[in-house]
């Protein structure tokens, strides 16, 4: 079956709206390099082939001429802004429907944002900062709450192994609603190493697909769940079968931070020649890569009961929410990909179980047009399903 999802649109995310400002945008920001005259002025040089990445990549050129001298020097610099999206207004919900404080979670997925794309190009997070924007500067009269978001952003960096740096915190009255806050920020990550850079020339036919396994929804695809929360008789308290926790409880899930699995893989010496962090568009961020590969899933994990609770509760229609859109919207139970040749498969898996991270050796990719091929459920993402370049 070929897809093109499109029902995610009526709980008002609109890819293909989108999609187009963000190629624009890539292309705008490649104009801007001449301009710049980074090498001439500072010794530093741009990789272009990561725009459309979900890092941006760039060298120190005059430091990596004495790195023979000096190994110790790290040349390589990654850069990622990411936001949380809408999943602070579940937090919101469930505070006033238990009188219990769930920033800190919400914290800890803003930072798994970030830092996941970060990873994917093979650098570690060294800095992170937080932006934190109110509809209104009442709401930190809740002390409570924003010591909560502090906290979570705190262990959150623990985790990830880097140090919080800067942050802002304006008041944007009449932009975000009052009551409310918008939570994103960046970080900064080193390559360490040239081997630990991943760029998807590498990928190679034969490569085999390890999908790691999520804690859920993760924050990505809140703006559905939170439709079909307005429409349930108890909302977000709604039990979710299989689980024994409230709707809300579920949706609140911390994300999964995958940095500590990245550096032991790049510890062991493990080549790996793509990586992509499942979030917006689902499992469609495969097929990232520029290069026109198809990508052939063999296996599939078996997603949380949150996955099928929101397919079973369309808030457009009494029929269920349909493959093509769970799978191309959201990670359904897959946080994380890479591609590695086959012989580095079992230390990938012995890795990830050390770190407490389910894998799955999923599929492979081959010579073809640029597709995700699904097979356990006879789905087929065709390439311009995903026009993120």
């Amino acid at each position: 079956m070929n897809a093109q999802p499109d029902a995610y649109a009526n709980a008002g995310i609109r890819y293909d709206l989108m999609d187009p400002f963000k190629v624009a945008a890539q292309e705008a920001a490649g104009e801007t390099v001449a301009a710049a005259k980074l090498e001439q002025r500072f010794g530093i040089r741009t990789l272009e082939w990561t725009r459309g990445e979900s890092a941006f990549l760039f060298e120190f050129t005059r430091l990596a001429r004495f790195k023979q001298l000096f190994g110790f020097l790290r040349t390589m610099q990654a850069l990622v802004i990411e936001g949380l999206g809408t999943k602070s207004l579940v937090a919101d919900a469930m505070e006033e429907a238990l009188g219990r404080k769930f920033y800190a979670r919400i914290a800890r997925c803003a930072l798994a944002m970030i830092v996941n794309d970060l990873i994917t190009v093979g650098a570690l997070p060294v800095v992170s900062a937080m932006y934190l924007a109110a509809g209104s500067s009442d709401w930190f009269k809740d002390e409570p709450r924003w010591r909560a978001l502090v906290v979570g952003w705190q262990r959150a960096c623990e985790v990830a192994r880097c140090v919080w740096g800067p942050g802002e915190t304006p008041t944007l009255k009449d932009i975000i609603l009052p009551g409310t806050v918008e939570l994103s920020g960046a970080a900064l990550g080193i390559v360490r190493k040239p081997s630990h850079l991943i760029r998807s020339s590498n990928i190679q036919e034969g490569d085999a697909i390890i999908l790691f396994g999520s804690s859920g929804i993760h924050a990505n695809g809140l703006s559905l769940a939170r439709k079909i929360a307005s429409q349930l008789p108890r909302g977000y308290l709604t039990l979710v079968p299989e689980d024994g926790r409230t709707y809300g409880e579920v949706l609140l899930d911390p994300t999964i931070i995958y940095v500590r699995l990245m550096e032991e893989l790049q510890d062991l010496g493990v080549d790996i020649h793509y990586a992509m962090n499942i979030t917006g568009h689902g499992l469609r961020k495969i097929m990232r890569a520029h290069e026109p590969w198809s990508y052939i899933v063999t296996r599939l994990p078996k997603p949380q009961p949150i996955f099928e609770f929101i397919r079973t509760h369309n808030p457009d229609g009494d029929e269920p929410i349909s493959e093509v859109d769970l799978y191309g919207n959201l990670n359904m139970g897959c946080g994380f990909a890479v591609c590695v040749r086959p012989h580095d498969v079992t230390r990938v898996l012995t890795a990830a179980q050390e770190c407490g991270i389910e894998a799955l050796d999923a599929g492979y990719v081959e010579e073809g047009r640029k597709r995700v091929v699904l097979e356990p459920i006879n789905l087929t993402f065709e390439a311009d399903s995903l026009q993120v370049r």
